[in-house]
């Protein structure tokens, strides 16, 4: 009962002494943090973007090891923010993603490109590439595959 009594007469003095100012906290606001807190809200307000693509999966057919297969997807913001992409995360090494590093606007387009190497890749191939977004899902996979005739060895 005695430490009951110690704690509580604890917790009251804490709570006492953090709030000498006078209960005035309309005079700690920054407005610099409040304006840029308000256009945030409005922002957000516009609901996430959207990301509609021209496809999702590339199917290159059949090709030679050693060919470079090239290909690009038409990324359109269908929503009412900006679209960003922070990351285009291929699934491998032999797979280089190239995407808009600027922000597309509500109806606008734009394009990421991929180049995949399939020096030492043969056989069947399926590769992907993550894009990092500000959409809803926060993430969009593009996918490319195809089968790669093996080199014939001497």
């Amino acid at each position: 009962m005695k430490n009951i009594t110690i704690l509580l007469a604890l917790v009251l003095t804490i709570s006492f002494t953090a709030c000498k100012d006078g209960g005035n906290a309309t005079s700690k606001i920054n407005k610099a943090n409040l304006e840029k807190a308000t256009s945030r809200d409005i922002e957000i307000k516009k609901g996430t973007a959207l990301i509609s693509l021209d496809k999702k999966v590339y199917d290159f057919g059949t090709v030679n090891e050693g060919d470079i297969v090239e290909t690009s997807f038409k990324v359109t913001n269908s929503g009412k923010t900006n679209l960003v992409i922070t990351n285009a995360q291929p699934s491998c090494g032999c797979t280089v993603p190239v995407w808009p590093k600027a922000p597309i606007k509500p109806g606008e387009t734009g394009e990421v490109k991929v180049k995949f190497n399939t020096s030492g890749k043969p056989n069947r191939q399926q590769k992907t590439i993550t894009l990092t977004t500000n959409t809803e899902s926060g993430r969009e996979v593009l996918t490319l595959k195809g089968s790669v005739i093996p080199k014939t060895k001497l």
